[in-house]
C-alpha cells in the first residue's frame, strides 16, 4: 500500500489485478485500486476534481480528469475519511499511476492540489 499526507489530507492507495476483467492474448490487463482519503485538518474539505497520470510499461501514458471520483464529490469534516473502489485497464502486464485531486477548504472557500502517491499495477506472475 501507498501512503502520503499532503495538505493535510492522507492519501492510500492499494491495488488488484482483476484476472477475470483481462485478456492477457489481446493486451487486455485490468486492475482495481482502492482509494483512502482522510482529512487531517481543522477544517471541512471537498474533493473538486481528480488527475490522474496513467504509464504502460510500453512507454505510452494517457491523462484522465474530471469531477470528483465515482461520480461524487464527497466532503469530509476534521477526522473523517472516505473510501472508494474504481479501475484502470493497461495494455501491458505492468504500469503505475498518480495524480492529484484538487479540493476546497469549505471554511474559507479557497482551492488548494493534494498529492495521490504513485502507484504500480502488476500481475501476480511478473513478481515471480
Amino acid at each position: 500500500m501507498n501512503s502520503i499526507v499532503s495538505e493535510g489530507i492522507a492519501i492510500s492507495v492499494e491495488t488488484f489485478y482483476q484476472p477475470d476483467y483481462s485478456n492477457p492474448v489481446q493486451g487486455e490487463f485490468m486492475f482495481a485500486y482502492r482509494i483512502h482519503i482522510e482529512n487531517l485538518n481543522n477544517f471541512p474539505v471537498k474533493l473538486h476534481r481528480r488527475h490522474w497520470y496513467i504509464f504502460d510499461s510500453n512507454g505510452s501514458h494517457r491523462e484522465v480528469e474530471g469531477e470528483g471520483v465515482v461520480g461524487v464529490q464527497p466532503v469530509l469534516k476534521p477526522g473523517e475519511n472516505y473510501q472508494y473502489v474504481s479501475g484502470c485497464n493497461l495494455r501491458t502486464e505492468m504500469g503505475k499511476m498518480y495524480g492529484t485531486y484538487q479540493m476546497e477548504n469549505l471554511n474559507n472557500k479557497k482551492s488548494f492540489q493534494v498529492t495521490i502517491p504513485a502507484f504500480e499495477m502488476v500481475v501476480p506472475f511478473k513478481n515471480n
